[in-house]
């Protein structure tokens, strides 16, 4: 793996990050993102699809810039790494969608009011993310042996994700929850879409604010997982970070499209687990052998497309009577 590369001008910088801004003002205040309504698999599968030619297209600027600033050859080398880092990234977030349902269903939150946690789980990712990729390239320049402890820390996710994966977490004993729950009021009834409510002068906290804490520490502990991840691809950090951004601003779709329909994809754990093994093994073996980009990118959708299709052709084992 080359040194770490930004080919990244201030100006591409600054358009990238308006362009975020301006896709979540749309979200919030044109296309209703506030309201309170039940997301339909039509309405998800458009967005979803909106997202993935916003990347693809931005994939495709991107190349067309390059191409005239920096030639060919570089343009055709980021473009790659990117459509990889975006794919790793796209594919990471699925298991983000299989605990965020296990989040709402232990919480028993109605459809119509998931949007809205999710709207604001995704800014807060957005923050997390940007803070951790610019400590990590900041990281990875400064100390270059941090990437064997990336890779050694990717093979044991992955191997632990395999040996792990027919177990559910139990959301409701998560740490942070209980913490939560002791030092803030709760106001335990049903308070709609609010976060936080007022009663006899005093400030509470709503179920759903416990939700949204929840929703956040679980980005946060997959963010560990999938980061590290792109850096085995690049360590050009606008790179790694238009990718990641792409990933999670079509996360709520992805969501909403595979609510209803994730346990049909009950071996694609199997499928992620040994993605980041791969990876990790690849991060450590760099002294001996670089894998190209192009290799990595096949290796990658060869997994996870086996696992998708593995799962359509065997369907999971019923259980009870």
């Amino acid at each position: 793996m080359t040194g770490l590369e930004n080919i990244a001008t201030p100006g591409m910088w600054a358009g990238f990050v308006a362009f975020v801004l301006v896709m979540l003002a749309l979200d919030l205040f044109v296309f209703g993102g506030n309201k309170a309504h039940k997301v339909s698999v039509k309405e998800a599968a458009a967005w979803s699809g909106v997202w993935v030619t916003m990347a693809l297209l931005f994939n495709a600027g991107l190349w067309w810039h390059l191409k005239g600033t920096v030639g060919e050859v570089v343009a055709d080398q980021k473009a790659l790494e990117f459509l990889s880092g975006y794919l790793i990234e796209k594919a990471l977030s699925v298991d983000n969608v299989f605990v965020f349902l296990l989040i709402f269903g232990a919480f028993q939150v109605p459809p119509q009011y998931q949007r809205r946690v999710l709207i604001y789980g995704v800014l807060g990712a957005i923050v997390m993310r940007a803070v951790m990729i610019l400590a990590g390239a900041w990281v990875v320049k400064e100390f270059s042996w941090v990437l064997y402890l990336f890779g050694a820390f990717l093979l044991f996710t992955g191997i632990k994700m395999l040996m792990a994966s027919e177990q559910e977490p139990d959301v409701t004993q998560n740490p942070v929850l209980k913490f939560a729950k002791k030092h803030l009021r709760v106001a335990e009834d049903e308070h709609g879409e609010k976060f936080m409510v007022r009663r006899n002068g005093l400030l509470y906290v709503t179920p759903l604010f416990l939700v949204l804490i929840l929703i956040e520490v679980t980005d946060l502990i997959f963010a560990v997982d999938s980061i590290p991840a792109i850096f085995a691809i690049t360590t050009d950090p606008f790179i790694v970070f238009t990718s990641n951004l792409f990933a999670i601003l079509g996360l709520r779709a992805l969501y909403f499209l595979l609510a209803d329909i994730a346990d049909r994809f009950h071996l694609l754990k199997y499928g992620l687990a040994l993605v980041l093994a791969f990876i990790g093994t690849k991060m450590l073996i760099m002294p001996w052998y670089h894998m190209p980009v192009e290799a990595s990118l096949v290796v990658v959708a060869f997994l996870i497309g086996a696992s998708v299709l593995a799962s359509l052709l065997l369907p999971p084992k019923k259980t009870g009577n």
